[in-house]
């Protein structure tokens, strides 16, 4: 009888111990998921703002605001991809994040 007690007693405390695990893990994978990002304006975003947009650092988000000021407004979101730094593979993870 003191074996089988000692048994369940064992496999109480796995259960537990598992349980508490997988929250620990759930709740570090809540923390390190990224916040949704809103769509940024890029005739109006301030470096910043930009700057919430995943792969656009203050170099870039400086290079979109001199080429906006040196240009004038973007008329397409595709125009982004003539300011410098912005290639093709850039412009295609963050072109859905982008609005006029």
């Amino acid at each position: 009888m003191r074996a089988s007690q000692s048994r369940v007693a064992c496999i109480l405390a796995l259960s537990v111990c598992l349980l508490f695990s997988s929250v620990s893990v759930l709740a570090q994978k809540a923390a390190t998921d990224p916040a949704p990002v809103e769509k940024v304006n890029l005739n109006t975003a301030t470096v910043e703002q930009l700057q919430t947009i995943p792969g656009i650092g203050p170099a870039a988000a400086k290079n979109i605001i001199e080429y906006r000021t040196k240009v004038g407004k973007f008329n397409r979101i595709e125009e982004i991809i003539n300011v410098k730094g912005i290639g093709e593979k850039k412009f295609q993870k963050i072109k859905d994040l982008l609005v006029l």
